[in-house]
Protein backbone atom coordinates (compact mmCIF):
# COMPACT_ATOMS: atom_id res chain seq x y z
CA UNK A 1 0.00 0.00 0.00
CA UNK A 2 1.29 3.46 -0.94
CA UNK A 3 0.03 7.03 -0.69
CA UNK A 4 0.26 9.72 -3.33
CA UNK A 5 -1.01 13.23 -2.69
CA UNK A 6 -0.26 15.27 -5.83
CA UNK A 7 -1.94 18.35 -4.34
CA UNK A 8 -3.17 19.44 -0.93
CA UNK A 9 -6.14 21.49 0.24
CA UNK A 10 -9.83 21.45 -0.59
CA UNK A 11 -13.18 23.24 -0.27
CA UNK A 12 -16.10 21.91 1.76
CA UNK A 13 -19.12 21.11 -0.40
CA UNK A 14 -21.53 18.97 1.64
CA UNK A 15 -22.49 17.73 5.12
CA UNK A 16 -19.76 15.09 5.09
CA UNK A 17 -17.11 17.83 4.87
CA UNK A 18 -18.09 19.68 8.07
CA UNK A 19 -15.44 18.04 10.25
CA UNK A 20 -12.93 17.28 7.48
CA UNK A 21 -9.81 15.56 8.84
CA UNK A 22 -7.58 17.54 6.47
CA UNK A 23 -8.81 20.80 7.96
CA UNK A 24 -8.22 19.41 11.48
CA UNK A 25 -4.73 18.25 10.53
CA UNK A 26 -3.81 21.56 8.93
CA UNK A 27 -5.12 23.52 11.90
CA UNK A 28 -2.46 21.85 14.04
CA UNK A 29 0.19 23.25 11.69
CA UNK A 30 -1.41 26.69 11.27
CA UNK A 31 -2.15 26.03 7.58
CA UNK A 32 -5.17 27.16 5.56
CA UNK A 33 -6.77 24.06 4.04
CA UNK A 34 -8.75 26.13 1.54
CA UNK A 35 -5.52 27.13 -0.22
CA UNK A 36 -4.89 24.38 -2.77
CA UNK A 37 -1.25 23.81 -3.66
CA UNK A 38 0.77 21.31 -5.65
CA UNK A 39 2.84 19.02 -3.43
CA UNK A 40 6.56 18.40 -3.72
CA UNK A 41 5.72 14.71 -4.23
CA UNK A 42 3.62 15.47 -7.31
CA UNK A 43 5.75 13.23 -9.52
CA UNK A 44 6.08 10.40 -6.96
CA UNK A 45 4.69 7.61 -9.21
CA UNK A 46 7.57 8.16 -11.67
CA UNK A 47 10.39 8.66 -9.18
CA UNK A 48 13.14 6.06 -8.95
CA UNK A 49 15.84 5.21 -6.45
CA UNK A 50 19.58 5.12 -7.18
CA UNK A 51 19.31 1.66 -8.69
CA UNK A 52 16.69 2.78 -11.19
CA UNK A 53 13.79 1.07 -9.45
CA UNK A 54 10.52 2.88 -8.93
CA UNK A 55 9.99 4.17 -5.38
CA UNK A 56 6.47 2.74 -5.60
CA UNK A 57 7.01 -0.89 -6.53
CA UNK A 58 4.92 -2.56 -9.25
CA UNK A 59 1.76 -4.21 -7.94
CA UNK A 60 1.10 -1.66 -5.19
CA UNK A 61 -2.29 -0.09 -4.51
CA UNK A 62 -1.82 3.69 -4.44
CA UNK A 63 -4.24 5.67 -2.26
CA UNK A 64 -4.48 8.82 -4.35
CA UNK A 65 -5.19 12.42 -3.34
CA UNK A 66 -6.41 11.71 0.20
CA UNK A 67 -5.57 15.25 1.37
CA UNK A 68 -7.69 16.85 -1.33
CA UNK A 69 -10.15 15.77 -4.03
CA UNK A 70 -8.73 14.53 -7.31
CA UNK A 71 -11.49 16.31 -9.24
CA UNK A 72 -11.22 19.62 -7.40
CA UNK A 73 -11.60 22.63 -9.70
CA UNK A 74 -8.42 24.24 -8.33
CA UNK A 75 -6.36 21.32 -9.65
CA UNK A 76 -7.58 21.46 -13.25
CA UNK A 77 -4.22 22.74 -14.48
CA UNK A 78 -2.34 19.82 -12.90
CA UNK A 79 -4.69 16.91 -13.52
CA UNK A 80 -3.66 16.14 -17.10
CA UNK A 81 -0.10 15.50 -15.96
CA UNK A 82 -1.38 13.39 -13.07
CA UNK A 83 -3.49 11.29 -15.45
CA UNK A 84 -0.40 10.80 -17.62
CA UNK A 85 1.56 9.39 -14.68
CA UNK A 86 -1.35 7.07 -13.87
CA UNK A 87 -1.37 5.91 -17.50
CA UNK A 88 2.39 5.32 -17.53
CA UNK A 89 2.24 3.33 -14.27
CA UNK A 90 -0.21 0.73 -15.51
CA UNK A 91 1.54 -1.70 -13.14
CA UNK A 92 -0.06 0.11 -10.15
CA UNK A 93 -3.68 0.29 -9.03
CA UNK A 94 -4.77 3.83 -8.19
CA UNK A 95 -7.56 4.17 -5.62
CA UNK A 96 -9.36 7.56 -5.85
CA UNK A 97 -12.10 8.75 -3.47
CA UNK A 98 -14.24 11.73 -4.49
CA UNK A 99 -17.21 13.85 -3.49
CA UNK A 100 -17.07 15.49 -6.93
CA UNK A 101 -18.25 12.67 -9.17
CA UNK A 102 -20.23 15.28 -11.11
CA UNK A 103 -16.91 16.57 -12.52
CA UNK A 104 -15.46 13.24 -13.64
CA UNK A 105 -16.86 13.17 -17.18
CA UNK A 106 -15.40 16.60 -17.92
CA UNK A 107 -11.96 15.91 -16.44
CA UNK A 108 -10.91 12.48 -17.78
CA UNK A 109 -8.19 12.21 -20.46
CA UNK A 110 -9.02 11.69 -24.17
CA UNK A 111 -8.09 7.99 -24.10
CA UNK A 112 -10.13 7.22 -20.96
CA UNK A 113 -12.86 5.28 -22.80
CA UNK A 114 -14.72 3.20 -20.22
CA UNK A 115 -11.97 3.99 -17.72
CA UNK A 116 -8.41 2.89 -17.11
CA UNK A 117 -8.09 -0.70 -15.92
CA UNK A 118 -5.72 0.36 -13.13
CA UNK A 119 -8.04 2.99 -11.60
CA UNK A 120 -10.77 2.47 -9.01
CA UNK A 121 -13.09 5.42 -8.37
CA UNK A 122 -14.90 5.54 -5.03
CA UNK A 123 -17.91 7.83 -4.70
CA UNK A 124 -18.54 9.15 -1.18
CA UNK A 125 -22.11 9.49 0.14
CA UNK A 126 -22.78 10.50 3.73
CA UNK A 127 -26.59 10.79 3.76
CA UNK A 128 -29.62 10.06 1.60
CA UNK A 129 -29.53 13.45 -0.09
CA UNK A 130 -25.99 12.95 -1.37
CA UNK A 131 -26.69 9.32 -2.30
CA UNK A 132 -29.62 10.36 -4.46
CA UNK A 133 -27.58 13.13 -6.08
CA UNK A 134 -24.20 11.48 -6.61
CA UNK A 135 -24.97 7.82 -7.26
CA UNK A 136 -27.15 8.26 -10.37
CA UNK A 137 -24.25 10.25 -11.85
CA UNK A 138 -21.79 7.58 -10.71
CA UNK A 139 -23.93 4.85 -12.23
CA UNK A 140 -23.70 6.50 -15.66
CA UNK A 141 -20.04 7.45 -15.39
CA UNK A 142 -17.45 5.64 -17.55
CA UNK A 143 -15.47 3.89 -14.80
CA UNK A 144 -14.28 0.29 -14.94
CA UNK A 145 -13.94 -0.20 -11.20
CA UNK A 146 -16.49 1.49 -8.92
CA UNK A 147 -16.93 1.46 -5.16
CA UNK A 148 -19.09 3.40 -2.71
CA UNK A 149 -17.87 4.84 0.59
CA UNK A 150 -20.40 5.86 3.26
CA UNK A 151 -18.09 7.77 5.58
CA UNK A 152 -18.82 9.70 7.66
CA UNK A 153 -22.13 7.86 7.87
CA UNK A 154 -24.55 10.49 9.19
CA UNK A 155 -27.91 8.72 8.91
CA UNK A 156 -29.56 5.54 7.68
CA UNK A 157 -29.24 5.37 3.89
CA UNK A 158 -31.20 3.32 1.38
CA UNK A 159 -28.87 2.27 -1.43
CA UNK A 160 -30.43 -0.95 -2.77
CA UNK A 161 -31.57 0.67 -6.01
CA UNK A 162 -28.00 1.76 -6.71
CA UNK A 163 -26.28 -1.55 -5.95
CA UNK A 164 -25.73 -4.16 -8.59
CA UNK A 165 -23.17 -5.67 -10.92
CA UNK A 166 -21.54 -2.29 -11.52
CA UNK A 167 -20.43 -1.80 -7.90
CA UNK A 168 -17.43 -3.76 -6.61
CA UNK A 169 -17.66 -2.90 -2.91
CA UNK A 170 -19.11 -0.65 -0.23
CA UNK A 171 -17.35 0.64 2.88
CA UNK A 172 -19.01 2.31 5.88
CA UNK A 173 -17.60 4.22 8.82
CA UNK A 174 -18.24 6.87 11.42
CA UNK A 175 -16.66 10.28 11.90
CA UNK A 176 -13.47 10.88 13.86
CA UNK A 177 -12.33 14.01 15.68
CA UNK A 178 -13.39 15.97 18.76
CA UNK A 179 -16.57 17.31 17.14
CA UNK A 180 -17.59 14.01 15.56
CA UNK A 181 -21.26 13.37 14.88
CA UNK A 182 -22.73 10.10 16.08
CA UNK A 183 -22.74 6.96 13.96
CA UNK A 184 -25.28 4.27 14.84
CA UNK A 185 -24.60 0.58 14.50
CA UNK A 186 -28.13 0.06 13.15
CA UNK A 187 -27.24 2.25 10.16
CA UNK A 188 -24.13 0.18 9.49
CA UNK A 189 -26.08 -3.09 9.72
CA UNK A 190 -28.70 -1.72 7.35
CA UNK A 191 -26.04 -1.07 4.72
CA UNK A 192 -24.59 -4.53 5.30
CA UNK A 193 -27.99 -6.13 4.77
CA UNK A 194 -28.50 -4.20 1.54
CA UNK A 195 -25.10 -5.36 0.30
CA UNK A 196 -25.90 -8.94 1.30
CA UNK A 197 -29.13 -8.88 -0.68
CA UNK A 198 -27.44 -7.40 -3.74
CA UNK A 199 -24.28 -9.52 -3.60
CA UNK A 200 -21.93 -6.60 -2.99
CA UNK A 201 -18.80 -6.91 -0.78
CA UNK A 202 -19.13 -4.84 2.40
CA UNK A 203 -16.59 -3.45 4.86
CA UNK A 204 -17.13 -1.76 8.23
CA UNK A 205 -14.12 0.55 8.15
CA UNK A 206 -14.23 2.41 11.45
CA UNK A 207 -16.66 3.20 14.28
CA UNK A 208 -15.95 6.90 14.50
CA UNK A 209 -15.42 8.78 17.76
CA UNK A 210 -19.08 8.69 18.87
CA UNK A 211 -20.73 5.34 18.23
CA UNK A 212 -24.17 4.20 19.33
CA UNK A 213 -25.01 0.52 19.72
CA UNK A 214 -28.07 -1.00 21.42
CA UNK A 215 -29.09 2.41 22.72
CA UNK A 216 -25.74 3.10 24.39
CA UNK A 217 -23.37 5.84 23.24
CA UNK A 218 -19.66 4.99 23.20
CA UNK A 219 -16.78 7.46 23.00
CA UNK A 220 -14.04 5.59 21.18
CA UNK A 221 -10.41 6.80 21.01
CA UNK A 222 -9.02 7.33 17.52
CA UNK A 223 -6.50 4.54 18.01
CA UNK A 224 -9.27 1.98 18.52
CA UNK A 225 -11.85 3.02 15.94
CA UNK A 226 -10.63 0.74 13.14
CA UNK A 227 -9.94 -2.12 15.52
CA UNK A 228 -13.40 -1.98 17.11
CA UNK A 229 -15.05 -1.95 13.69
CA UNK A 230 -13.15 -5.07 12.63
CA UNK A 231 -13.98 -6.81 15.91
CA UNK A 232 -17.65 -6.59 14.95
CA UNK A 233 -16.92 -9.25 12.35
CA UNK A 234 -19.57 -8.09 9.88
CA UNK A 235 -17.46 -7.61 6.73
CA UNK A 236 -18.61 -9.39 3.56
CA UNK A 237 -15.49 -10.12 1.51
CA UNK A 238 -15.95 -10.78 -2.20
CA UNK A 239 -14.97 -14.44 -1.89
CA UNK A 240 -17.70 -15.07 0.70
CA UNK A 241 -20.65 -13.42 -1.02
Amino acid sequence: MASWNPWHGCHKISAGCVNCYVYRMDLNHDRDSSLVRKNSDFALPLRKDRTGRYLIAPGETVYTCFTSDFFLEDADLWREEAWNMIRLRSDLRFFIVTKRIHRLADTVPPDWGRGYENVTICCTVENQQMADYRLPIFLESPVRHKQIICEPLLEEISLSRYLGGWIEGLSAGGESGAGARCCRYDWVLSLRQQCLRCGVPFSFHQTGARFEKDGKLYHIPRSLQHQQAKRAGIDLPAAER
